[in-house]
């Protein structure tokens, strides 16, 4: 069975995703009842990191034990991944031992690298490029935080800051599901020309809105939600002193911008935050920051997506067929 692999929404119709997104709802309702059904029973994940995770290392690790699989966890310097073998070597071992291979990478072209030789589900868990596992995670919990009334069509996200990885996944998903979405940030720190293109291809298909802006009061004054992240990533350290002078405080999440929204308005952030930077703790953790559910439904999506990718390929022996097997080794072991 040809892989599919999980690199970009881009790759999935609305449809596709808003199956994924439905079946991640399903799982959490079960899991809620402690019920969460074993539809990875023996299933292997091969989980390699370029660099440390939090939400994503965890979630992906009892997401599998909890659907009846096993996840291990590949850091980096223990496994060859592009040093002394090449990429597509790696990606061939590890799809005849593993069910499925999840990397972080810090450059996107080692994600493709990998999933063009590999036999089984790539699972992209966050590159310089994008984090699409995370913005699974991020409509799940606006829909289950969106205003009373409102279909998933209508909701309007503004996303305050840097065009990071999450910006664009964030900004492909929500324009892919005909959301209304801004994005908010000085000229120098919006999205390059290919994002825009493939966002405005996408809000031509389904219906969406895309606005891009460095006016973030008007940016802000009907969101249903609003979603910021760090102002710098891996490798832009020597920025930092300008980035910061570009996006404080004017870009800065906190009450007064807050009270530039609607009442309802929610505040999302995938976290890790840098606190006091991108947002304040005031609003952080006001009643109105959704960022706990956010981050644990990071689990839910997590199941959502390996049930999705993995349960058609599993096989399904028949009872007959396994106590057959199973007669066979014990007669050879008991000669």
């Amino acid at each position: 069975m040809t892989p599919k692999h999980f690199i970009t929404v881009q790759d999935f119709t609305k449809a596709e995703l808003l199956d994924l997104i439905a079946l991640t709802r399903l799982i959490k309702e079960a899991d809620k009842q402690g019920c969460t059904p074993r539809l990875l029973e023996g299933a292997s994940l091969a989980m390699i990191f370029e660099e440390p995770s939090t939400r994503t290392r965890v979630s992906f690790e009892v997401a599998m034990a909890e659907l009846g699989g096993h996840a291990l966890y590949l850091k980096p310097g223990e496994i060859h991944l592009g040093v002394r073998e090449s990429l597509g070597d790696t990606a061939q071992v590890l799809s005849r031992m593993c069910d499925a291979i999840f990397l972080r990478a810090l450059k996107h072209e080692t994600m493709e690298g990998l999933a063009a030789y590999a036999t089984v589900p790539v699972i992209n868990g966050l590159t310089d490029y994008n984090h699409p596992t995370q913005v699974v995670c991020d409509v799940t919990t606006m829909l289950e935080h969106r205003p009373a009334g409102k279909a998933l069509e209508d909701l309007r996200v503004t996303f305050v800051g840097d065009a990071t990885n999450v910006l664009s996944s964030l900004m492909f998903i929500s324009t892919r599901l005909g959301m209304h979405f801004t994005h908010a940030a000085p000229k120098a720190y919006q999205p390059p020309d290919a994002w825009l293109a493939l966002a405005e291809a996408n809000c031509a298909e389904s219906g969406g809105a895309l606005t891009i802006t460095d006016d973030v009061a008007a940016a802000v004054q009907d969101a249903d939600f609003i979603y910021t992240d760090l102002w710098w990533w891996v490798g832009q350290e020597d920025e930092i002193p300008d980035r910061y002078a570009a996006f404080m405080p004017t870009y800065q999440v906190n009450r007064d911008l807050l009270a530039k929204a609607p009442a309802h308005c929610k505040v999302m952030h995938c976290l890790p935050a840098s606190r006091g930077v991108e947002a304040t703790d005031e609003v952080l953790d006001s009643p109105q920051s959704i960022i706990f559910d956010q981050a644990e439904n990071r689990l839910h999506a997590e199941k959502g997506i390996l049930t999705w990718l993995l349960y058609p390929r599993m096989p399904r022996p028949s009872e007959a067929l396994k106590a057959y097997h199973q007669g066979r080794i014990e007669d050879f072991l008991n000669r």
